[in-house]
C-alpha cells in the first residue's frame, strides 16, 4: 500500500512540470523547468545592482539612485517609466498595502519632519506580513531592506502598481 501511495505522489509530482514540448519537465541543462513573470524578471536584473554605490542621479553600475534603479530595472522588461521619485509616485495605480505583489513600487517619506515622498523602491518577496523590497540607499548603496523595520515601517507612504 505504501509503494502504491509513494508512486502516485511521484507520478503527480513529475507530471505537473510537464507541457507538450518539454514531456520530462527537465530544461536543457538538466534543471527543472522555472517560468519566470514579468516582475520575477525585472527583479532578478535589478538585482544585479545589488552592492552597487549610491550615486544621485546614477543609472549604471558605477553608481545607482533609488529612482534611477526602478527606472533601469523596468526598462530591462521596455517598460518606460518616469526617472524621478517624483514622477514615479504618479504612474501607475495606487493599492493597498494589504494587496501588493512583487513588482510593486513602495514610496517613502526619509526626510525629517516631511510626509512628500522623496523614496522608492520595488518589492523583492512577501511571506506573510514579511514585506522585503530593494532600493538605492543613500548611506548603503544598494540593498533590500524590510518594511517592519521601524526606520521604513513609519516613513512608508504609499504603494503603487505599474505592471
Amino acid at each position: 500500500m505504501r509503494i502504491i501511495f509513494f508512486s502516485l505522489i511521484v507520478i503527480l509530482l513529475s507530471s505537473s512540470c510537464k507541457s507538450a514540448h518539454n514531456p520530462y519537465g527537465i530544461s536543457k541543462k538538466n534543471k527543472p523547468y522555472h517560468s519566470y513573470t514579468r516582475a520575477d524578471k525585472i527583479i532578478n536584473y535589478a538585482k544585479k545592482f545589488l552592492g552597487v554605490k549610491y550615486k544621485y542621479g546614477g543609472t549604471t553600475r558605477k553608481g545607482m539612485d533609488c529612482s534611477g534603479l526602478i527606472q533601469t530595472a523596468y526598462k530591462s522588461e521596455s517598460i518606460q517609466l518616469p526617472r524621478t521619485t517624483g514622477n514615479l509616485v504618479k504612474t501607475g495605480s495606487w493599492i493597498p498595502i494589504k494587496n501588493i505583489k512583487k513588482g510593486d513600487l513602495l514610496f517613502f517619506a526619509t526626510s525629517k519632519n516631511s510626509r512628500k515622498v522623496n523614496h522608492v523602491g520595488i518589492v523583492t518577496t512577501i511571506t506573510g506580513t514579511n514585506v522585503s523590497f530593494l532600493h538605492a540607499s543613500s548611506s548603503k548603496g544598494v540593498m533590500i531592506s524590510n518594511l517592519s523595520q521601524r526606520y521604513w515601517y513609519f516613513a512608508f507612504v504609499q504603494a503603487r502598481r505599474v505592471l
